[in-house]
């Protein structure tokens, strides 16, 4: 396996919650990534699409309150957000940007080196253009949809987990599967080569989301996942650890 990482130690993508304020609904979505967190999720995406910049800084700092110590916290698209927040002393350690968002390239300069900068990416072009770009410039990708999800109206055609199992295994960065992700298709995700399963609806429409999380971290720590086959390289592993 080829897969590097410039992630920093404690980066643990393998339930990533990414955060939606109308799925939250009433709970909110700071209430529902705290008990996420208290459930054992480590990674938490801000999406503010419908916010003003304003509005997403006050969000991405308050999720940051509620995750200091526990998860790292990447800010989904605003790099502007992600860059204000970070110099007003936020707990926030990255951004994830998309195809149509700022160029990855010029996202890493903007960020700096010790930011974890996440792209998405399902194609073979994209996965050539990363391959293109300086190591580190990428610190893992997110790679879908698995399968058609509401979440996300202009999605790509869907991969699959032997699609993502494709990319993943290929992949010169750690790989994360994200759209239509169900708890079952944790295990199978995790041996087809990826470093974690981002969900959506599934935290934020949950009942007990700090339940649903439990059973989430269980179900990517399931036995019938083979974790002695080498498939995936842990974020941030090298070769000669």
């Amino acid at each position: 396996m080829t897969a590097l990482s410039s992630a920093p130690r404690g980066f643990d993508p393998a339930v990533y919650f990414v955060t939606d304020t109308a799925l939250c609904g009433d709970r909110g979505v700071v209430e529902t990534v705290r008990q996420a967190v208290l459930g054992g999720v480590h990674t938490v995406q801000v999406r503010a699409k419908n916010e003003s910049a304003a509005e997403a800084f006050e969000l991405l700092v308050a999720v940051g309150q509620v995750c200091q110590g526990h998860a790292t916290v990447l800010m989904n698209d605003r790099v502007d957000v992600y860059l204000a927040a970070k110099a007003a002393g936020a707990w926030v350690q990255g951004v994830h940007v998309g195809q149509g968002d700022l160029p990855v390239r010029w996202v890493r300069e903007l960020v700096g080196s010790e930011a974890i900068v996440g792209l998405t990416a399902n194609t073979a072009a994209h996965f050539d253009a990363i391959g293109a770009l300086t190591p580190g410039t990428v610190s893992y990708a997110g790679v879908g949809v698995i399968r058609p999800t509401s979440t996300k109206a202009d999605h790509p055609e869907p991969l699959g987990i032997d699609g993502f199992a494709g990319f993943a295994l290929a992949s010169s960065v750690p790989c994360v599967a994200i759209g239509g992700v169900r708890r079952d298709d944790l295990p199978a995700i995790r041996q087809a080569g990826g470093v974690g399963a981002a969900v959506v609806s599934l935290l934020c429409l949950a009942a007990d989301p700090r339940r649903e999380a439990e059973l989430l971290v269980a179900a990517w720590n399931s036995p019938t996942a083979d974790t002695t086959a080498p498939v995936a390289r842990r974020v941030g592993e090298r070769d000669d650890e």
